[in-house]
């Protein structure tokens, strides 16, 4: 199985990107799965609703900041890796992480593990 891993990367950051509740919970059934689970160091989700929820945290937390991808993703088989920023439109990205996600049969999102590359220090 081989999938666009920058198509997938794409629809990611415009998940987390979508401001709108209703598009954004769109987006999230189109890219998911039902039983998807996302997880980094710092949260964790599971099904839209939870996923949803996350991407809301995220928006609450950073109001300004828009996510943007860093380089170009990769895949192989059934798994995706992919690189992004978090700052402001426009600007650098304070936050840098690399995702690696594994893909299910329809091209949706099963799995993501997330890790931050680079945070600002805390103070």
């Amino acid at each position: 199985m081989s999938h666009d891993a920058q198509a997938i990367a794409d629809r990611y950051i415009a998940c987390w990107n979508e401001r709108d509740v209703e598009r954004r919970q769109a987006l999230v059934a189109a890219l998911w799965t039902e039983d998807a689970v996302y997880a980094d160091p710092l949260m964790r989700g599971e099904g839209h609703a939870g996923i949803g929820a996350l991407i809301e945290g995220v928006q609450a937390r950073f109001p300004e900041f828009r996510f943007a991808p860093k380089g170009r993703a990769d895949g192989h088989g059934d798994r995706v890796r992919f690189s992004w920023s978090l700052g402001p439109a426009g600007g650098e990205g304070v936050v840098e992480g690399t995702d690696f996600a594994v893909v299910s049969a329809d091209g949706r999102l099963r799995d993501v593990t997330g890790f931050l590359d680079r945070v600002p220090p805390q103070g």
